[in-house]
């Protein structure tokens, strides 16, 4: 049994660690996004983003150094992350069942940082886990997982059961959508429930993370908590694999699409990356583009679609 979960658990990490690369190359190396042009930008001056503004402002803009702030972005993305403040004002609705689903899941993910600090602790300081330090410990692992789980199966059964009703919703479900909600309630429900019927003989979630760490083959595991960290895993595995891996995407999707004021210089990288672009041969789906895969991005551009139309 533990040679298996240790085969699961480790093929599992690479295999969510290596899509994740992937994903990381894929996003950074796509081509130049047309800018939104949406104003503020967080890590503008101060002053400038209380009204709008931006740098474009100044006369002579292009002449003067950028203005950056790393804290004005922290800000914005913060509250974003942890708290989905942008679905908070625009879709409350819908916030109500996202926000359980996403802070379980960041709940989830301290419970293995503090698991990680608790098997550290175990090898390299023991007298640690042996006080009441190590009991604080146990019971904020205990206390954090358990309302993770909570929240992100009530979360996803929440999510499951609007795109199952809501009639406008069902237009852009798809079979994937409903899998990806009952794969989540089935794997962290299962875990849970696993964790919460152990006999009290067996090891507790630090001894368990660190018997699958150092392949203790005496490790004893009921069926029903094997079964949830195997599901689990498997999800681990799975997410980046899908559009669920939009964790990833969005911190381009600001950074890159809709934060991104760098200054397009005479010589510059970004120059020679428009030329580039101007080269491709599109094959665009509407007729009235031209984009017949003959024609180059710079052929199209200087094309008037409504003066072709005519001829």
């Amino acid at each position: 049994m533990v040679v298996l979960l240790c085969a699961v658990v480790y093929a599992a990490a690479l295999v969510f660690l290596a899509a994740c690369a992937v994903r990381v190359v894929k996003f950074a190396r796509a081509p130049i996004h047309l800018r939104w042009e949406l104003y503020p930008v967080p890590h503008e001056q101060p002053d400038r983003v209380a009204h709008g503004g931006s740098y474009f402002e100044e006369v002579d803009w292009w002449t003067k150094p950028a203005h950056f702030s790393f804290w004005g972005e922290m800000k914005f993305m913060v509250p974003e992350m942890l708290f989905l403040k942008g679905l908070h004002e625009f879709n409350r609705r819908l916030w109500y069942r996202s926000f359980p689903f996403h802070f379980g899941l960041y709940l989830l993910i301290g419970t293995l940082l503090l698991t990680a600090t608790g098997v550290a602790a175990g090898f390299f300081a023991p007298a640690l886990l042996a006080g009441s330090g190590g009991a604080l410990l146990r019971s904020a692992i205990a206390a954090l997982g358990l309302a993770g789980c909570a929240l992100a199966v009530f979360g996803a059964a929440a999510l499951l059961a609007r795109r199952l009703k809501d009639e406008k919703l069902k237009g852009y479900t798809t079979g994937g959508d409903l899998f990806n909600l009952v794969f989540f309630i089935v794997a962290l429900g299962v875990l849970c429930a696993g964790l919460l019927t152990r006999p009290p003989a067996t090891p507790d979630v630090i001894g368990l993370a660190a018997g699958l760490l150092t392949f203790e083959a005496s490790l004893q595991i009921p069926w029903l908590l094997a079964a949830g960290i195997i599901l689990v895993s498997l999800l681990l595995a799975y997410i980046p694999l899908t559009h669920m891996s939009h964790f990833i995407a969005k911190y381009f999707t600001y950074h890159s699409v809709r934060w991104d004021d760098s200054i397009n210089r005479r010589g510059s990288r970004i120059e020679a990356r428009l030329a580039e672009y101007l080269t491709y041969r599109p094959t665009w789906a509407a007729r009235h583009i031209g984009a017949d895969g003959n024609k180059t991005w710079a052929q199209i551009a200087m094309t008037n679609p409504a003066q072709e139309a005519k001829k």
